[in-house]
């Protein structure tokens, strides 16, 4: 791992996040920016984000649709971002693999800029769509809580075994088809 770059060695999806930070209009620039850069295929750049910040309307109708064990955490993250996709059926594959990879560019400049990002995919999608009013050809497929790191000892306790144990990854060769 020693040649790997910083960015995404250092790279974490935590559940503390600090209850008192903010993030700066700049921040959120910067984030949004990452992820406008990302590749896609065509240049279609099918993503869409709708921003909430932790005490905002918005942030409050993004929470109240994320399943009760994850709130219990992402209400303490500075924002909370849905990563929604557009277009026909028919590419939705293709459109959900270039999402990811807008995500992943913000989640790597997130980690540039000292904040970090833990994206959720499992949360009520009818439920968000209504409560954002999105239109029908969008399409939310993750939810990102960002912020900076916050004490994990203030998490519950099954939470904090999880969080301060060590990072796993399979073996390179175990992610290689033969």
């Amino acid at each position: 791992m020693s040649d790997l770059h910083p960015l995404l060695a250092f790279r974490w999806s935590p559940r503390a996040f600090d209850p008192a930070a903010r993030l700066t209009d700049a921040d959120v620039a910067c984030l949004l920016e990452a992820a406008r850069w990302a590749p896609s295929a065509g240049n279609r750049q099918p993503w869409r984000f709708r921003l909430g910040h932790r005490d905002d309307e918005t942030g409050k109708r993004i929470l109240v649709n994320l399943p009760a064990q994850d709130q219990r955490w992402a209400r303490h993250a500075s924002a909370l971002l849905v990563g929604a996709h557009t277009g026909p059926d028919g590419s939705a594959e293709r459109r959900a693999y270039d999402l990811g990879q807008a995500v992943a560019h913000l989640t790597v400049q997130a980690t540039a800029l000292g904040l970090y990002v833990r994206q959720l995919v499992s949360f009520d999608r009818a439920g968000l769509t209504a409560d954002l009013d999105l239109p029908a050809d969008v399409r939310p497929m993750v939810v990102a809580a960002v912020g900076r790191l916050g004490d994990p000892h203030a998490l519950p306790p099954d939470l904090l075994t999880r969080e301060t144990g060590l990072r796993h990854r399979h073996p390179l060769p175990a992610l290689l088809l033969t």
